[in-house]
């Protein structure tokens, strides 16, 4: 009768947290609005985020009433024979634009290699750049400029819609459509802006051990959560209450660099065919078809932030990914693929030397967006 009572006490408070809690959030929306801030925008979202948690309306209101059938927009460059292979580990997406002509070389010459990941690492990946067309006042000398340099590395994706910012949405369903109209059978898919080092040796390393288990609903990145939409409307980032009126977005994967599983691929595919692409933050699309779809997204410590990760061979043991390389591109993908990396980290000695290296470079003070100090101790 006791464990009855305790019970029903515990149900009955549960109850009366979780409608406080929405009676807060409400608050916050309707009262506090006259002082959106920085401040009181991070509590609307964390609230909702961690007390209420509930998208389901939020994708209810987002999905269209007629989908249209086919891609939205012409292929001008493609190549639907890329992925015939059948034994696909990892098809590579990049996001660039036209004008990145030394960016894309870069790749070619490091991580976006097929040749090196066939010949060193024995897997199977297919690197493609997506992109749309140049701005209007570059005119078509750039877009001849792309149709060569397609011509002699046959490995440019290009949709006939303006290449900005506020198309990435675009770029997005474009890779999700090619994938699944023409690579359905790769077990990975990779989406990474043209400025990310990947470590390719430890990312194939690690996707070739879920291989073996067949994972599934699989996603990783640096995942954001709670996070909310930017009301300033001298942001880029800007998201009006017409657009998105809620105080929080889906859990969501930075979009510089994230992974998913194949399966998955094909949810997201599914769910952006029937969710109001406006919404032109790419990542946060991203987010929106994954929650309904019920793909829940895995913060991974090695997939970094904003910042460049620091120069260490301790670092490279384990890193994924880092951001903002522009001009040290192939420096870093030789000191970080070199083999001795791995052999500073061996043994009881080696172990010790390399945390107590992380924790000095990760676990500083002052805020750094790279790995986070838990990087350290992994």
């Amino acid at each position: 009768m006791r464990m009855l009572v305790s019970g029903r006490r515990v149900k009955k408070w549960q109850f009366i947290i979780r409608l406080f809690a929405t009676c807060f959030i409400l608050s916050l929306m309707f009262f506090w609005e006259p002082i959106d801030n920085h401040i009181v925008s991070h509590m609307k979202s964390y609230s909702y985020r961690y007390l209420i948690n509930s998208y389901d309306f939020v994708n209810d209101t987002l999905s269209l009433k007629h989908i249209s059938a086919g891609p939205r927009y012409q292929y001008l460059i493609n190549h639907k024979e890329k992925c015939q292979a059948q034994d696909v580990l990892l098809l590579l997406f990049v996001k660039t634009a036209p004008e990145n002509y030394d960016r894309r070389s870069a790749i070619r010459k490091t991580w976006g290699n097929e040749n090196y990941a066939r010949s060193q690492l024995k897997a199977n990946i297919k690197t493609l750049f997506a992109l749309g067309t140049p701005n209007p006042l570059e005119g078509k000398e750039l877009q001849r400029k792309l149709v060569l340099e397609d011509q002699k590395y046959n490995d440019i994706i290009q949709q006939e819609f303006v290449d900005s910012f506020y198309n990435l949405t675009l770029k997005l369903l474009l890779q999700f459509s090619w994938a699944n109209t023409y690579c359905p059978h790769a077990k990975f898919l990779m989406t990474a802006d043209d400025d990310i080092f990947i470590h390719m040796p430890n990312l194939i390393e690690y996707l070739q051990s879920l291989e073996q288990i067949g994972v599934q609903d699989f996603w990783i990145g640096r995942v954001h959560r709670g996070a909310p939409p930017v009301r300033d409307k001298s942001s880029k980032y800007y998201v009006s209450y017409e657009m998105y009126q809620w105080p929080a977005y889906p859990d969501y994967t930075a979009g510089a660099a994230y992974v998913i599983s194949g399966d998955v691929a094909a949810k997201v595919y599914e769910a952006s065919q029937t969710l109001n692409s406006s919404l032109y933050i790419d990542d946060v699309f991203m987010g929106l078809c994954a929650n309904k779809m019920g793909i829940v997204p895995q913060y991974h410590v090695f997939f970094s932030g904003e910042g460049k990760t620091p120069y260490h061979p301790c670092i490279y043991d384990k890193m994924m990914t880092s951001h903002g390389h522009l001009q040290d591109l192939q420096e870093l993908w030789k000191n970080a693929t070199d083999p001795k990396v791995k052999t500073i980290s061996k043994g009881f000695l080696g172990q010790i030397y390399c945390r107590l290296i992380k924790i000095v470079l990760l676990c500083k003070i002052s805020y750094m967006d790279t790995y986070p100090c838990r990087a350290a101790f992994v």
